[in-house]
């Protein structure tokens, strides 16, 4: 038996094929992530495509990539086709100088958890982040040498 692919899905249908609820195909649309339509008898409808798509938002999701940002990087794709190889290699490329950083952010987080909690703690003389008489409240506010610690 061949599927109709021109035939559009149902939310349930787009949910249950996807992995994920129906709830969660709802705000993917609110968010403008995904589009559908209203059919005649007033049901949403979704064209195939969105399941590639759908896919896609769940593995940037997964990488802790934000709905603005994965939305952003959906909206500079061409619409009304499916998303293919050219099309992800675009927006894996876009998201990696991101993940590395991220990666490379947290990689050093963790290395640091065994000498220091990060807040003028158990180790003041080894601590490159302490603060003697709270100097540097004459710099700024917040964590100031976390901060400029962490961007390094």
């Amino acid at each position: 038996m061949k599927i109709d692919i021109t035939i559009p899905l149902s939310v349930g249908e787009v949910a249950r094929r996807s992995g994920v609820t129906i709830a969660t195909v709802h705000h993917y649309e609110a968010k403008g992530l995904i589009q559908g339509w209203r059919s005649e008898g007033n049901q949403r409808r979704y064209h195939r495509e969105v399941l590639r798509k759908i896919s896609v938002i769940k593995i940037a999701q997964r990488a802790g990539i934000p709905l603005a940002t994965i939305k952003d990087a959906l909206d500079d794709l061409p619409t009304g086709k499916p998303l293919n190889a050219k099309d992800w290699a675009q927006l894996s490329t876009r998201w990696r100088d991101m993940l590395n950083e991220r990666i490379h952010s947290l990689t050093q987080l963790r290395d640091e958890l065994e000498s220091c909690i990060g807040c003028g703690c158990l180790s003041m003389t080894n601590c490159p982040l302490r603060n003697p008489g709270d100097q540097l409240s004459l710099v700024g506010e917040g964590a100031v040498l976390l901060n400029t610690y962490h961007a390094k």
